[in-house]
């Protein structure tokens, strides 16, 4: 089986004791275990943002900064598998990458500030931080959302504000936080796409765990694509 413990804080480890109604589900055949711990996680934090907060609907266009990390490649092919136009925001060494995951337009941005564009869109989902509202909302549509998965006092301020006053909406979504039937749904949805090629795991690196603190320095670092995945067996190949 694979599945999410949040809100459940733990460690690595083997074993875990979880409720009976916890959102798991049965791995498929086709997916190896490494592939099933990487299938759901972005996607966990992803959905929320996108189908919830923002409500993302057909035709509709989103940018999504960090299209290249563990919550951005989940983020682009959910959004394509809705009917967005999908702009990925990533570095150059991964612009093929987020065009494969199916992005219509991928911005390199250590090349374009996409601020400065005179393109538009109707979300904008930061996955990493690495933007701001102030700046960010030069490229909203009038009522257009802007998302971040990183809490601080600014964004809940902005929330505030543009939530009764701003035709641009700031938005923050605890995602660990949703109810047990919706994570089981997303899992649901996942295995359904996986089933149709329509989502795939993007897995950078595998370790096994007596390389846990190398594994924790390597994801630190800001250069993984994907997700990384500790391998507690160390016998085991992955497979």
């Amino acid at each position: 089986v694979f599945g999410t413990t949040a809100p459940t804080v733990g460690a690595h480890a083997e074993y875990i004791n979880l409720p009976e109604d916890s959102a798991i589900a049965r791995t498929p055949d086709s997916l190896s275990d490494a592939e099933a711990v990487a299938l759901h996680p972005g996607a966990m934090t992803a959905l929320p943002f996108m189908r919830g907060a923002a409500n993302l609907q057909l035709g509709q266009r989103i940018l999504i900064v960090g299209a290249s990390g563990g919550i951005g490649t989940s983020a682009v092919q959910l959004a394509k598998y809705f009917g967005a136009h999908v702009t990925g925001v990533c570095s150059t060494a991964n612009v093929a990458l987020v065009a494969s995951l199916g992005a219509d337009h991928v911005v390199d941005y250590r090349k374009e500030d996409f601020t400065l564009s005179a393109e538009q869109y109707d979300v904008i989902f930061d996955t990493v931080g690495k933007s701001a509202f102030n700046k960010a909302k030069r490229a909203l549509k009038p009522g257009g959302i802007y998302l971040t998965t990183i809490l601080s006092p600014t964004i809940l301020c902005q929330m505030f504000f543009t939530g009764r006053f701003g035709k641009k909406k700031a938005q923050l979504v605890f995602a660990g936080l949703r109810p047990v039937e919706e994570k089981s749904a997303i899992l649901d949805l996942l295995l359904d796409l996986l089933a149709v090629g329509k989502f795939r795991p993007v897995i950078d690196r595998c370790y096994p765990l007596a390389e846990i603190a190398e594994a924790h320095r390597y994801v630190e670092s800001g250069r993984k694509t994907g997700s990384v995945v500790i391998q507690v067996n160390d016998n085991y190949s992955g497979e």
